[in-house]
């Protein structure tokens, strides 16, 4: 047994046994990982819920305790201080080193309140999570004596080690300096005793490693191009934000089970194990009455959020067993995503109170839903009028069709790169099945706002309108809140839904961070809203009134971006076929949908924007590929591992107790009564047979082709090497386990199976 698993099993018996962790590894057998599937339902049996309050006093009494916003900062800083922070929130007037000093001061002593110890720059590179390095308050002073301070420069400023996170070949790993930078924009928070603040992480040649960096650059870029457009309507805007409500899909799974399950543990889905009798089969969990245990985790994640300013608010039963969902109220897409980030680490933190663990990959079991993180994203303006949102005026509604053709447009021309911000190794499990939006992108509007644009575009005739014709298309437009009142409903097949004053990218997936899909969706939304502007203000130096450019650029875009609304069954066969009569795209591998971020169009967006720079965009390609790469890599090591050291030996016990018991029956009976009552035994050891031989075959085939991929030049060729001739075993070797599983004795089964997994109470 390989090293791996003896410290698996030392960690199991310790959990469930609390006896010393000295466990003598001479125990260690082929049924041991039996025995742990066996404790492990054993304590599973005897798990009771954690009872767990809300606090006495009311939630707004509380909300945001453990967050410096601005009633703080009125609290602990000078008013010169507060206004210099407002300022540069608002304004973005950077302040001297003078009033840094005064707010860092201000917002240690707010944090000594909580007994904080550390501070950290907490900040999100490109991993699958957050990073931050802690330090103490802890200074010498000039007369060598230890004191409590805080600098402004350690606010603003630091220098963590930046060699070992992923930077996609912009930097040599003997270059190991990194800057991290305050987001003034993002509230400082504390978490345990730790005062946490928010930073963008660059290189030491400024360049972005980091997903806030260019995230905050695409809100920009939004921003212009919005109120540019939006000021052709309405002059007093000055402002336009974009706004993000993720819903966070995720399982749990009893942490006994969980630690008996390496598969879980170190990729985070079952890489074998036959489907359960019953999964979702009856719709029973969706909605259904959430389970104690359950309840328990979920209030004290309540708590915690709330504490941290994070306004949660729906909680619910997803469709398949043992899975579920947060979603918060709206915010802005900033703040919103560094919630997201820290609601998903304090899901981690908290569940382990309750002795679950929660699975955040897309496709942890097979057969039954997986989890995605819906964005839902809009833009209002600072005049408060939500572009996405029809009103009771002509005008407005002008403005409402203006955004949302340009948003199809923004989806027509933009499928490959929105694709290719939520591809990744676990997410290609889920996109596309019955379950998630296709990998083709469409647009879902209702029958009603379809045929509405129809028909203005119908009536935008190339001639100028005379002014019967104006008044009609304003009648028309005027009864766009009515028809969308009544009459839109939802399309779970459509990636990019409208769902009355906002879009839903539903695509996205469970772990990954929002920011990756929103720095496409509002680079793109930039680039396609100055395109439309330029094209308008052409109109216009060629002499053509305002109004008359705006009636053609918008039929001109109604028309050129018609093929990526879709109001159907994106799951269905028919719409493959009629995606590519259109000229939809449809990739489904992860490889060649990670390149598209370097196609002409998507480079069009995220350099014309200034996104990115030309390295910065090639080390996101590098990255994602790399990425993907040591994911199908590790997937592959621990299924091989598995297979041969625990699966293959469980199949040689059984076969040996069928090849004792046909020896049995031929001491016991007739020759001719042996071969009738034995038959079944004998088919059923050459089956046996059959598959220890195969998945022994096929581990060596994979275990070369890995080899073969590692020895390829570039992540390129390593990640489409693995695409095509890794990733394809470890589904033909889990059939085969997933067939053994069926015939083997339940009782030396070593693995927890899906029926005990997916039904954790």
């Amino acid at each position: 047994m390989t090293k791996i698993y003896q410290i698996f099993i030392v960690q199991i018996t310790h959990y469930l046994t609390k006896s010393s962790i000295f466990v003598s590894t001479t125990l260690i057998n082929k049924t041991t990982m039996s025995k742990m599937r066996f404790f492990a339902l054993q304590e599973l049996a005897n798990r009771r819920p954690i009872q767990v309050d809300y606090p006495t006093q009311k939630l707004s009494e509380y909300y945001g305790a453990h967050v410096f916003d601005r009633k703080k900062m009125q609290e602990f800083l000078p008013s010169e201080a507060y206004k210099a922070v407002i300022n540069a929130i608002e304004k973005g007037i950077p302040f001297n080193r003078e009033m840094a000093d005064m707010i860092a001061n201000g917002m240690k002593s707010w944090a000594k309140t909580f007994q904080v110890t550390h501070y950290t720059h907490w900040f999100q590179p490109l991993t699958d999570g957050t990073a931050e390095k802690h330090d103490g308050f802890i200074e010498f002073d000039d007369e060598g004596d230890i004191i409590e301070r805080f600098s402004g420069k350690l606010l603003i400023q630091q220098e963590p080690d930046a060699s070992s996170f992923p930077n996609g070949g912009i930097r040599n790993t003997f270059e190991a300096r990194g800057y991290t930078a305050w987001d003034v924009s993002s509230p400082a928070f504390i978490v345990d005793k730790t005062l946490c603040i928010p930073t963008i992480f660059i290189s030491y040649t400024g360049e972005a490693l980091d997903y806030k960096t260019p995230l905050l650059k695409a809100l920009a870029a939004v921003d212009k191009a919005a109120t540019a457009v939006c000021r052709m309507f309405v002059p007093d805007v000055k402002r336009v934000h974009a706004n993000l409500g993720w819903e966070q899909e995720y399982f749990l799974v009893d942490t006994a089970l969980y630690n008996a399950r390496p598969d879980l543990c170190i990729t985070g889905r079952t890489l074998m194990g036959h489907s359960s009798p019953k999964d979702q089969q009856l719709d029973d969990h969706y909605f259904g009455s959430i389970p104690p245990r359950v309840t328990n985790f979920m209030k004290e994640l309540e708590i915690e959020c709330h504490k941290l300013g994070i306004p949660v608010k729906t909680r619910h039963n997803e469709a398949a067993p043992n899975q579920f969902e947060l979603a918060p109220i709206f915010e802005d897409v900033n703040l919103a995503n560094d919630h997201n980030q820290l609601v998903m680490d304090l899901m981690k933190r908290i569940a382990t109170k309750h002795k679950f663990t929660v699975l955040l990959h897309e496709k942890p079991f097979k057969g039954v839903n997986g989890s995605g993180k819906h964005n839902n994203w809009s833009l209002c303006t600072d005049t408060g009028i939500n572009l996405f949102a029809p009103t009771k005026t002509a005008e407005g509604n002008m403005l409402f069709l203006t955004f949302v053709v340009n948003v199809l447009m923004m989806v027509y021309k933009n499928q490959d790169l929105l694709r290719a911000s939520i591809v990744s190794a676990g997410n290609s499990h889920r996109l596309g099945a019955a379950e998630a939006p296709p990998a083709i992108l469409s647009i879902f509007l209702g029958g009603h706002l379809t045929h509405m644009l129809d028909e203005v575009a119908e009536r935008l005739g190339d001639a100028k309108l005379t002014a019967d014709e104006k008044k009609a298309l304003q009648l028309g437009i005027s009864r766009i809140p009515a028809i969308l009142l009544d009459n839109t409903d939802r399309n779970r097949t459509s990636p990019f839904a409208f769902t009355g004053n906002r879009f839903e990218f539903r695509a996205a997936g469970a772990s990954a961070n929002c920011a990756a899909s929103m720095i496409v969706i509002n680079a793109a939304m930039a680039h396609q809203l100055n395109e439309f502007k330029a094209q308008i203000d052409a109109l216009i130096a060629e002499g053509i009134e305002q109004e008359e450019a705006l009636y053609k650029v918008l039929k001109e875009t109604i028309i050129a971006s018609k093929n990526i609304r879709f109001e159907g069954d994106g799951y269905s066969e028919e719409w493959k076929e009629e995606a590519l009569k259109r000229g939809l795209t449809n990739i489904c591998h992860v490889p060649e949908a990670i390149m598209k971020f370097n196609a002409p169009q998507s480079r069009s967006v995220l350099l014309d924007e200034k996104i990115f720079n030309e390295n910065e965009l090639i080390c996101r390609i590098e990255v994602e590929l790399e990425k993907y790469t040591k994911k199908v890599q590790i997937e592959s090591r621990i299924l091989g591992d598995l297979a041969i050291n625990h699966i293959v030996p469980t199949a040689v016990i059984y076969q040996n107790r069928l090849l004792e018991n046909l020896r049995g029956l031929r001491e016991t009976f007739s020759p001719e009564e042996y071969e009738e009552l034995g038959s079944d035994r004998k088919a059923l050891v050459k089956e046996i047979q059959q598959h220890i031989l195969a998945i022994k075959q096929l581990v060596r085939e994979m275990t070369e082709a890995r080899k073969i991929s590692n020895r390829l030049g570039s992540q390129v060729e390593k990640a489409f090497s693995y695409e095509e001739h890794v990733s394809p075993y470890l589904e033909k070797i889990r059939e085969h386990i997933d067939h053994l599983e069926l015939e083997i004795d339940d009782e030396i089964w070593p693995l927890p199976k899906y029926r005990e997994l997916l039904f954790t109470k």
